[in-house]
C-alpha cells in the first residue's frame, strides 16, 4: 500500500466508495467524478503505478473483471455501449498513479467532442445517487 494513494485507501476500507465487485486481487466501485451515471473503476489491491508494471496473469485476470464489470455496467445504466479507458503517465492523462481501468456506459447523446479529453465532462455525483447505481451494478453482476 502506498500511503498517499488514494486507491490505496479506498481498497483498505480507509476512505469510503461505492462497491460493485471485489475479490482477492481486484475491486470495483463508482467514481465519485463520473463522465456519466455508473462510470465505474476497476483497480488492483496491489499498488502498481502504471500498466508496465503489473505482472501478466495480474492484468489478464483484472481485464476479466473489466469485462464482467462492463457487461453489468451496460445492463444496468441501459447503455448502447461501454467506453474502456486506461491512461499510463501524465501524458497520456493519467491522474491518480495507481493502475486503473474506466469502464464508462455510453449513449448516441453522449458522443466525443473532438479535441476534448473524457474528464472534461466528468461532475459531481451526489452520494446517494452513487448508492443507487451501485446498487443497480450489483444486481446485475449476479446475474
Amino acid at each position: 500500500m502506498a500511503q498517499d494513494c488514494v486507491f490505496c485507501q479506498i481498497i483498505n476500507k480507509k476512505s469510503p466508495a461505492n462497491f460493485v465487485y471485489e475479490d482477492d486481487h481486484v475491486v470495483a466501485f463508482l467514481t465519485n467524478r463520473p463522465v456519466n451515471e455508473g462510470h465505474t473503476l476497476v483497480v488492483p489491491k496491489k499498488h502498481y503505478e502504471n500498466i508496465y508494471e503489473v505482472p501478466d496473469g495480474e492484468v489478464a485476470h483484472l481485464f476479466g473483471v473489466v469485462k464482467k464489470v462492463s457487461v453489468a455496467v451496460r445492463d444496468a445504466m441501459v447503455a448502447d455501449g461501454i467506453r474502456v479507458v486506461q491512461n499510463n503517465g501524465s501524458a497520456a492523462g493519467q491522474v491518480i498513479f495507481h493502475f486503473h481501468v474506466h469502464v464508462i456506459p455510453m449513449r448516441p447523446h453522449e458522443g466525443f467532442i473532438e479535441g476534448k479529453a473524457y474528464r472534461s465532462k466528468s461532475q459531481d455525483r451526489l452520494s446517494e445517487a452513487l448508492v443507487l447505481d451501485a446498487k443497480h451494478i450489483r444486481l446485475h453482476l449476479q446475474k
